[in-house]
């Protein structure tokens, strides 16, 4: 009797390593702001252009590395995003003080290129080795790395550099380097599509397929899919990138400027706000797809959860109004719980409604969308709290948590049913 393997979990973990690398790498700069604004002498409106130099990146390479990735394969194009990240990761060790806002812009715009590849590479990868049942699980299992992360990173910050000085700054920009060498070895070691993986079963691959039909290998562009309504409802949905990434670039400065808290002390605010996220992100997951088995329609499934999500987010807008560290970080721990949540299950609309073939280039359109309203997002803030001090935080928060009900209400509106595209790009009829 042939045994029933379980090697997509294998992929998977793999996936959550990548993540992982990739959040760890973009937090540095985050975490090393106050002692680097120190060091070279930033205004908050230098750090804001620095970090959209990383955003206009993201939103370039997301368009393009997803048609890319779909064209290459997964293998090759995973491959190909993470050594252009790990790269430009670590040129970032090798900026002198005279050029630090010329050579960490150029740098963070590498960074943003290579990295803009993980989320189209990984949603592609769940989408050809699960079904669609278990997709928004597995995504928030793989998007939880991004709090994985987001947690290491003080804590390695912390334990390497020097916050009065900022002496070995440069260490953990080249600790990246060396992780993502041990991804691409395993990585090369262990992906095949399931099709053709000499190490999985029958029964495996026939559960992989079960709810999905088999599509031919024409290629399809993303000038194609660009035009479809589901496209714009995905890429309204991820313009809440702007409110996470707020959390990830201006979160230490949030706490560092209003609570004093520096880059010694910073490991356990962080720890409770991205170990809440991490629940968020698994919960998220699993509860569209306990809907599901209950005999709930996916349109009804998804929309529900992302309501759920919503709501949970809601409270963050406190945080305008408190002074007291801890409600605040838990809040924002909450939110971010409730972004992540949110985040799974709007990765998983793109195979949800497209075909396979499409969907790395489905998410490269999202992610732009969310990439380019963080670049509008940072700037205003910049400016504001360059202007007004801490008060541009209140509005921050304030926006950050009722985004996510009204741009919901546009989705619903864009994309009132979640009907299948075949693999032409035509409703699926029954």
């Amino acid at each position: 009797m042939e045994k029933v393997t379980q090697y997509r979990w294998r992929i998977l973990a793999l996936l959550m390593f990548a993540t992982t690398i990739n959040y760890f790498d973009r937090s540095i700069i985050a975490v090393l702001y106050p002692t680097l604004k120190m060091m070279f002498h930033w205004s908050n409106t230098d750090y804001a252009n620095i970090m959209g130099w990383f955003q206009a990146a993201y939103a370039i390479g997301m368009l393009t590395m997803g048609g890319i990735i779909d064209r290459l394969g997964t293998k090759k194009g995973y491959t190909l995003s993470i050594g252009l990240w790990s790269f430009f990761g670590m040129l970032h060790a090798t900026i002198q003080p005279a050029f630090s806002i010329i050579g960490f812009s150029l740098a963070r715009f590498g960074l943003g290129f290579g990295e803009s590849g993980n989320f189209p590479a990984a949603q592609k990868t769940v989408a050809e080795w699960f079904p669609k049942r278990d997709r928004a699980f597995a995504t928030g299992l793989y998007n939880a790395a991004t709090s994985f992360g987001a947690i290491a990173a003080p804590f390695v910050v912390g334990w390497i550099v020097v916050p009065e000085t900022g002496q070995y700054w440069q260490v953990p920009f080249l600790i990246t380097g060396a992780l993502s060498s041990l991804w691409v070895y395993l990585w090369f070691k262990t992906y095949a599509k399931p099709e053709v993986h000499p190490k999985i079963s029958m029964a495996e691959r026939d559960y992989i397929v079960s709810d999905s039909a088999i599509e031919n290998a024409e290629k399809i562009s993303w000038l194609k899919v660009l035009p479809k309504r589901q496209t714009w409802a995905f890429a309204v949905a991820k313009l809440t990138d702007a409110v996470w990434w707020f959390y990830l670039f201006w979160g230490a400065k949030y706490l560092s400027d209003t609570f004093g808290v520096d880059l010694k002390s910073i490991g356990i605010p962080f720890f409770i706000m991205y170990v809440l996220a991490d629940g968020g992100s698994i919960l998220g997951g699993w509860l569209s797809g306990a809907f599901m088995r209950k005999g709930w329609s996916l349109n009804k499934a998804r929309k529900m959860t992302l309501l759920v999500c919503a709501l949970i987010i809601l409270p963050v807008s406190y945080v305008a109004f408190t002074d007291n560290k801890w409600v605040a970080v838990v809040l924002i721990g909450i939110a971010a719980a409730g972004h992540q949540a949110w985040s799974a299950n709007i990765f998983t609309l793109a195979s949800d409604v497209f075909p396979k073939k499409a969907v790395a280039s489905v998410t490269g359109i999202g992610g732009m969308s969310g990439a380019v309203a963080g670049i509008v997002a940072f700037q205003v803030l910049g400016k504001a709290l360059d202007a007004a001090g801490n008060s541009g935080f209140f509005w921050a928060f304030l926006l950050a948590g009722f985004s996510y009900l009204i741009l919901l209400g546009v989705v619903h509106l864009i994309m009132p049913k979640m009907t299948p595209l075949d693999e032409n790009l035509q409703l699926v009829t029954k």
